[in-house]
């Protein structure tokens, strides 16, 4: 097995994981989903504490239109963590998603060897998830770069990134990891999971009571 390959688990694997909370929350009134709350806890905690499992060499935190909010909840997660985390700030976060994940990817300075993008509104992912993605990463065959979560034929997140995709997505202006995977299909390893967690996430009202969620 190659030290690109290694298990999760295995001695010098390195994580380093990418949350996008850069987001307006327009259908939720303007409210930042990453500071939704579950059981007492932002998502962003809860977060931060299920990843904490998998020894990160860092965590990336994309901010934008709730900036302020989400750093200070930042700033106190980051006394209770084992592991480095920073945030970087959209200033055009209008331009959507896409700008924010390049600007995440062009953030994540530390030396690792899977990179995991993670979205802020999904309450059900955690260890459980991540695990899943990693163990899949290490059953990945030469020229897989890409762990995928499929959900009876839908996409999922979050998803696992070799470094290797990462630098080649770099090294193609404008590129992120969605047109990254649309280019290099041969590239992507499907994960196919019954786990409903890799698809829901918090767009709505009804959905905030549907996960049992709170705001500040």
């Amino acid at each position: 097995m190659t030290s690109s390959n290694l298990p999760a688990q295995a001695p010098g694997f390195r994580l380093t994981v990418l949350l996008l909370a850069a987001g307006e929350g327009s259908r939720l009134g303007s409210y930042p989903k990453a500071l939704l709350c579950k059981e007492g806890l932002s998502l962003m905690k809860h977060l931060s504490k299920a990843i904490e499992e998998f020894n990160p060499v860092e965590c990336v935190v994309v901010t934008g239109f709730h900036a302020e909010a989400i750093e200070a909840e930042l700033a106190r997660i980051k006394t209770t963590v084992t592991y480095p985390m920073k945030a970087v700030r959209n200033i055009t976060p209008e331009k959507g998603q896409a700008s924010s994940v390049r600007l995440g990817l062009e953030s994540c300075t530390g030396e690792f060897d899977a990179l995991l993008v993670v979205l802020s509104d999904q309450p059900q992912v955690g260890i459980k998830e991540v695990r899943e993605l990693l163990e899949e990463y290490a059953q990945r065959v030469k020229g897989e770069e890409v762990i995928l979560p499929m959900v009876d034929g839908q996409r999922g997140n979050p998803v696992l990134f070799s470094k290797q995709a990462v630098l080649d997505t770099l090294t193609t202006p404008g590129m992120v990891c969605r047109t990254y995977m649309d280019a290099y299909p041969q590239n992507v390893r499907m994960m196919q999971t019954p786990n409903q967690a890799f698809i829901q996430d918090v767009d709505t009202p009804e959905d905030i009571q549907t996960h049992k969620l709170s705001v500040r």
